[in-house]
């Protein structure tokens, strides 16, 4: 049986560098991270145009020689913001990224598609915010077809990109083969539809089967009448068809823990790992 391929969002750490930061990865057995250094290393990358490939050297050899990957280079901007100066420098970041993605050694660079306010808006929710999303999406798309670099993005149910009806869109009007989806299932869960997860997940999965590029993994309750995202394997969220896909459909795909810390690593890894023993 091929094993589930753990990592693990690297600022969930506390780390004050990267040899702590790696010693606890080796620790945990995870094998790959998805790294957004000016999170993890504020120091490192004061700003998000600080970035280079000294700076991808510096992380990614280093890593590489614990045996593991950079699986996605973290950038998240705001790409659907009504002002055009945000989004521009938005884009040009996140090509920066682009760009310095092979130094990482890394997979894929992501993002979400941020909002049209500041944080969560009902005006994420409009035909013109995912149009102005899209649009910055298609032109980072295309410079990493120049690059030959990945662009995962990451839809989200407070994001104009919010469905996975939404994700499987945008990818068919881009028609980018340097386009794919990071799948975060928790994601995708609301008040309204978290009854029908089973439901929700499988018709996503099965939409994006061939779109997704790395899944996310995570949990969730309801609180007060809201989503409340907790540690993995502390809440409501069903794994079993998320685990079913990772196993059966696309082993050995980029799994990585989110909102999860380390005092519940113990308890969330042995979940996961006993799950996908017994499917």
């Amino acid at each position: 049986m091929l094993p589930l391929n753990l990592g693990i969002r690297a600022h969930d750490i506390s780390a004050a560098s990267r040899e702590e930061l790696g010693e606890k990865l080796v620790a945990h057995g995870f094998s790959h991270i998805q790294l957004a250094v000016k999170k993890s290393f504020p120091a490192a990358l004061p700003s998000l145009d600080s970035i280079s490939s000294g700076t991808g050297h510096f992380f990614g050899d280093y890593f590489a020689r614990l045996g593991i990957k950079v699986s996605v280079l973290g950038c998240y901007v705001n790409l659907a913001s009504p002002d055009s100066t945000v989004r521009r420098q938005a884009i040009d970041h996140f090509k920066q990224h682009i760009a310095v993605a092979p130094s990482f050694q890394a997979a894929v660079v992501g993002t979400e598609t941020g909002s049209v306010g500041n944080g969560y808006t009902t005006k994420n929710y409009t035909h013109e915010a995912y149009q102005t999303a899209r649009q910055s999406v298609a032109e980072m798309a295309a410079y990493a077809e120049q690059l030959g670099v990945i662009v995962g993005i990451e839809a989200g149910i407070n994001h104009p990109l919010y469905t996975a009806a939404l994700a499987k869109q945008l990818v068919q009007e881009i028609q980018s083969p340097n386009l794919r989806i990071i799948m975060d299932c928790a994601n995708l869960m609301s008040v309204e539809n978290h009854h029908q997860q089973e439901k929700v997940i499988h018709q996503a999965l099965t939409d994006l089967r061939d779109d997704i590029c790395s899944m996310h993994l995570k949990d969730f309750v309801v609180a007060h009448g809201q989503i409340k995202i907790v540690p993995v394997g502390t809440g409501w969220m069903d794994y079993t068809p998320i685990l079913k896909f990772l196993k059966y459909d696309k082993p050995l795909m980029f799994a990585s823990l989110e909102a999860t810390t380390e005092e519940h690593l113990p308890k969330a890894l042995s979940h996961l790992k006993e799950l996908y023993a017994r499917i």
